[in-house]
């Protein structure tokens, strides 16, 4: 069934690439135009290159090639006054304002050298980069009155017990930025539910996801591959990485690509999920009743 965000707005954070522009690109597709915001520049503590403006021009280019309008803005999402700017240019462009996508995400995962305050940049941007794009949008969605969507992208790292050690979870053993992007990603649950209940006499839903390992940028760098790989020395490859990210899902995938996840925001975000509110939805190649508490127990 097509158009089924026809008449749409959507406000996509990260959209410079991966599962951004996924989203983006398959709303754009389904008739929704596009408010696209990306950082634009590298994170110190992030081990892996941040999209460009380069990457963010190229998603304004991928939606407009569908028939759909972009506003595409330079934005940091741990600055509340550039995203007002951003969703205020987009609203003055396109009219409106309908559904949110609070996407953006870093694992700054510094290899060899981490630093303390590697937990707090996680933070600054998985999680207060999400409360700071809801508390820009929400008048919007609001006055536009129709049964607004806000979708969190959260991550199968939120649903594993936090008090595992580096025995039972190669993820334990990513330093203060794993740690930071891990609770923040266990903290957005809680968000979730508390915002779905409050903003429920408005008509306005919030709904959660939890992709497992995603064939994006933040996947797809050595640091995430020796933390698979532990038994191996040296440069560790994607190769290396795929057969233990495999044994990690019930499923026989090794990942699943941004476009997976895009057709699962795309439902939260259209009207055939009118009725859903505050859940927390995992999209983990059957990863959490393999491993129901926590990798290796």
């Amino acid at each position: 069934m097509a158009g089924r965000m026809d008449g749409k707005v959507s406000f996509v954070t990260g959209a410079g690439r991966g599962q951004g522009r996924a989203h983006a690109l398959r709303q754009a597709q389904e008739g929704a135009d596009i408010i696209a915001i990306d950082i634009c520049e590298d994170i110190e503590s992030n081990p892996y290159p941040m999209a460009s403006w380069d990457d963010l021009m190229q998603t304004q280019k991928l939606v407009e090639q569908t028939g759909r309008r972009c506003v595409a803005v330079k934005a940091d999402v741990r600055k509340r006054e550039q995203l007002e700017k951003a969703v205020g240019q987009g609203v003055a462009e396109l009219g409106q304002l309908t559904t949110v996508m609070a996407n953006a995400g870093i694992l700054p995962m510094a290899m060899g050298d981490p630093h303390p305050m590697d937990f707090q940049d996680a933070v600054d941007v998985d999680l207060i980069g999400v409360m700071n794009t809801v508390a820009v949008t929400v008048p919007h969605l609001i006055a536009a009155g129709n049964g607004a969507s806000i979708v969190i992208t959260g991550s199968t790292a939120a649903l594993i017990d936090n008090t595992m050690t580096a025995t039972n979870d190669p993820r334990a053993l990513m330093g203060p930025g794993g740690a930071g992007y891990s609770w923040s990603k266990q903290a957005l649950v809680s968000y979730t539910q508390q915002m779905a209940l409050h903003l429920a006499p408005t008509g306005v839903r919030v709904n959660v996801v939890h992709p497992t390992n995603c064939n994006t940028h933040l996947m797809n760098s050595e640091g995430i591959y020796q933390i698979f790989r532990p038994d191996l020395e040296g440069t560790v490859t994607k190769e290396d990485f795929r057969p233990a990210s495999e044994f990690y899902h019930a499923l026989p995938t090794p990942w699943i690509e941004p476009e997976d996840v895009a057709e699962l925001v795309l439902f939260l975000a259209s009207d055939a999920s009118r009725h859903m509110t505050g859940t927390s939805i995992p999209l983990d190649a059957g990863c959490m009743v393999k491993w129901p508490k926590g990798p290796g127990q």
